[in-house]
């Protein structure tokens, strides 16, 4: 075999975060530089202080040192944090917030699809949740100043729900792109449409979530080679749980997508291979669906898959925004070697496996790149 020459360092922001984060991060770090450097890619990886440990060295779990950078920078890699167990002046906002809010970082994109291998509830779902990120009935994120929940009275509490017709038009056009890359990459039914469906609830919610569906089918116009239909979130619920192999690409709001998205995880076989990221047009932010799980940290057993498979989709998605087909390629070989590693019945305890966390990493390296 040629090897490519390595080319110039991709500089990728590494934010460690708390409880199982050094652990994850690193496996999905070794995996990540094992196939970008197949591809000729040699990453600069840039480390960053956030979590537990900012607020030790910084004061704050997200220091201003590290925004420097971020800002620029396309593509960074975020572990779980637990602000659960920071001081109560610094749990509001939360780290993922700080990002969130001041990259616009309104898509969140979580995959769900069933491995060999992995006892999943559903073995024929293979669907991606493309969630708007950035308004919705989420407290932190609708209001410019203040909160979305108020109490006028100790005993009422109220919530205000934000939907907007410029967000949707967004976050609908991530989706029905996702579903036409997804339609050319098959490689078995060539020439099938791709398909996003639109959740809502606009039988109740008539203004706000029907805002939201009759925007995403304006939008779908601009897209006669993807399919599209809508349902009621709590008909999809049961849907994707009896026929999940049915849809393809589905296109919700904030609350909604957090719902259903961790939902398609578990039926795929686990929140622990449940992979996400969350983006602007210009920036990617990979990190897991799950949390910090502080219970089990230190003792080397955190499945590291769905941190790897997190910076998989990072790494596609910004060389789709860049148009770099080296980051897509080096995407390609982490998904691969994942789904070999795992249909050779190698996993950690959480699947049923005897592997540690840096086990099961090295068995996705050797697949990624053999010998």
């Amino acid at each position: 075999m040629v090897s490519t020459p390595p080319r110039s360092g991709q500089r990728i922001g590494v934010l460690t975060g708390d409880g199982i984060g050094p652990e994850i991060i690193p496996a999905a770090i070794a995996v990540a530089d094992t196939a970008a450097r197949a591809e000729g890619i040699e990453i600069d990886w840039q480390e960053l202080p956030f979590g537990s440990s900012a607020i030790d060295s910084h004061g704050v779990p997200v220091p201003d040192d590290t925004l420097s950078v971020l800002d620029g920078l396309g593509l960074f890699v975020v572990g779980p944090h637990d602000s659960a167990s920071y001081p109560p002046e610094l749990r509001s906002p939360t780290p993922g917030a700080v990002l969130r809010g001041r990259y616009d970082l309104f898509a969140n994109i979580r995959p769900a699809r069933a491995f060999s291998g992995v006892a999943a509830t559903r073995p024929d779902i293979d669907v991606v949740i493309v969630r708007e990120n950035s308004e919705g009935l989420y407290a932190d994120r609708n209001m410019a100043v203040g909160s979305g929940e108020f109490m006028p009275t100790p005993d009422v509490a109220l919530s205000v729900g934000l939907v907007t017709r410029a967000a949707s038009e967004r976050i609908a056009r991530v989706a029905f792109e996702a579903a036409r890359e997804r339609a050319a990459s098959r490689r078995a039914g060539a020439g099938r449409l791709g398909r996003v469906t639109i959740v809502h609830k606009a039988n109740v919610l008539r203004m706000t979530t029907g805002l939201f569906r009759d925007t995403c089918l304006e939008v779908a116009a601009e897209f006669p080679d993807v399919e599209v239909d809508d349902k009621h979130v709590d008909a999809m619920a049961a849907l994707l749980v009896r026929r999940p192999a049915e849809f393809d690409v589905v296109v919700t709001e904030n609350l909604f997508g957090d719902i259903l998205s961790d939902l398609t995880g578990e039926l795929a076989g686990s929140l622990g291979i449940a992979g996400s990221v969350n983006c602007s047009r210009t920036q990617v932010m990979a990190q897991a669906s799950h949390g910090a799980a502080p219970d089990i940290a230190g003792r080397g057993i955190a499945n590291p898959a769905a941190m790897i498979i997190s910076v998989a989709l990072g790494l596609r998605r910004y060389g789709i925004m860049t148009e770099d087909a080296a980051l897509i390629r080096a995407a390609d070989r982490i998904d691969t070697a994942i789904a070999e590693t795992f249909a050779s019945s190698v996993a950690t305890a959480d699947l049923g496996g005897t592997s540690s966390t840096a086990e099961f990493a090295d068995a996705v390296v050797g697949r990624v790149n053999p010998a």
